[in-house]
């Protein structure tokens, strides 16, 4: 799915430099081939119909304020940061952007191709974000974004999709500790999730044919399903979790689930406390559990 709109454009630049503050501000209609933007900040700042190819961004907050922009082929330097705020309609192929905190407040934004060297604190309180085949590695990203798509996303970074709300994941693999926090309506498939304290405090979060590994994971979640996932070295699982898991491996531990149903092949030690839950709450469908606990190993 592209959110760029086709259009002829007025004016091309080749191998152009353009230098200084908004060098280009208030463009329309404008394609730019082979083109570097150097020294001087937002210098697309304000302009619409702009399409880049071969391009290169040395500089501070190119793309402020656009509308309808296409970059295939471009370069964000590490100094290009902040590059893509409050812009709507903007695709993004086959680019590398070592730039952080890009994509802020903007809507309908797609990326295909894109490596995101720094990628910390990038696509913040965004709408309507697809990512197909996307490497990220930086901290807090894809916090508080809404209708999120994604295919393809290979993660290195704590703290990722916090409250976000309506996202559906496929064939990515996540290596995130804190992820999910605070989120609404998200849907995991066939994917690798490696990181503590996973979904906690998240509403609705579905997770099909994933392996997960996770000290304390999916925690205080109210709405949590798993569909055939397998729980590697997973301990601590589902306390306080509305949880209906099916889970094809073993887990290490499972302590004070809220309420619903567990099935696995076996639980390394279940652990529940009477005065923190009620045990006939949740159906526990395991004929394998080596070891009942009536309280955690720090109680003892």
């Amino acid at each position: 799915m592209s959110y760029f709109s086709e259009f002829t454009p007025k004016e091309t630049y080749r191998e152009q430099i353009f230098r200084g503050e908004r060098s280009l501000f208030g463009s329309v209609g404008i394609k730019l081939e082979d083109c570097v933007f150097d020294a001087g900040e937002s210098p697309l700042k304000e302009s619409r119909n702009v399409e880049l190819s071969g391009s290169m961004f040395r500089w501070k907050y190119p793309l402020w304020y656009c509308d309808n922009v296409s970059a295939d082929n471009c370069i964000w330097l590490e100094m290009g940061r902040a590059g893509v705020w409050y812009t709507h309609n903007i695709d993004i192929k086959n680019t590398v952007i070592q730039a952080p905190k890009n994509f802020r407040r903007s809507s309908h934004i797609s990326l295909e191709n894109v490596s995101l060297t720094n990628a910390l604190e990038t696509f913040w309180s965004c709408t309507d974000v697809k990512l197909t085949r996307v490497t990220a590695k930086g901290d807090y990203f894809l916090m508080n974004s809404e209708n999120v798509e994604v295919d393809g996303l290979n993660l290195d970074g704590n703290y990722s999709f916090d409250g976000v709300k309506n996202a559906t994941i496929r064939n990515s693999r996540l290596i995130t500790k804190d992820a999910f926090w605070n989120s609404e309506n998200i849907t995991v498939y066939d994917s690798f999730i490696s990181g503590e304290y996973l979904g906690w405090n998240s509403t609705n979060l579905t997770l099909g044919n994933c392996t997960i590994e996770s000290n304390q994971g999916m925690c205080y979640i109210d709405g949590l399903k798993l569909v055939n996932c397998k729980l590697i070295d997973t301990t601590l699982a589902f306390e306080y979790s509305s949880v209906d898991a099916d889970v094809s491996s073993g887990i290490v531990s499972v302590f004070n689930p809220g309420k619903g149903r567990i099935k696995a092949k076996s639980i390394g030690e279940l652990i529940l406390e009477e005065s923190e839950i009620d045990p006939e709450d949740t159906e526990i469908d395991c004929g394998d559990i080596r070891k009942r606990s009536d309280k955690p190993e720090w109680k003892r």
